[in-house]
């Protein structure tokens, strides 16, 4: 029986060796874990901002600005387009007469 019980005592003093070593374990991974949370904070979550009907309305009176202000220039480039044809097509012909003799 002596024998049995060496064998118990051996196998419980190897069981508390290996408590402890999972004690330690667990303690090391725990403090990696704080170390790593106390490293990387999260970034704070954006604040979402308000609708502003103010810039919206801006932003729109000024893309209707603009957009006249384009269609007024390109009528104008079409209204002298169209007179200097006139302008060159009248000479044109006077340039013709005036080669005839007439």
């Amino acid at each position: 029986m002596s024998e049995a019980l060496q064998k118990a005592e051996a196998a419980a003093r190897e069981a508390a060796a290996n408590t402890v070593d999972v004690a330690q374990i667990v303690a090391a991974v725990l403090a990696t874990q704080q170390l790593a949370q106390q490293q990387t904070p999260a970034p704070p979550a954006p604040a979402r901002q308000e609708f502003d009907a103010k810039k919206w309305v801006v932003i729109g009176g000024v893309v209707v600005s603009v957009g006249l202000v384009g269609a007024l220039f390109a009528v104008a480039i079409a209204i002298g387009a169209t007179c200097a044809t006139a302008c060159l097509l009248i000479l044109r012909a006077m340039w013709r007469d005036f080669q005839k003799g007439q």
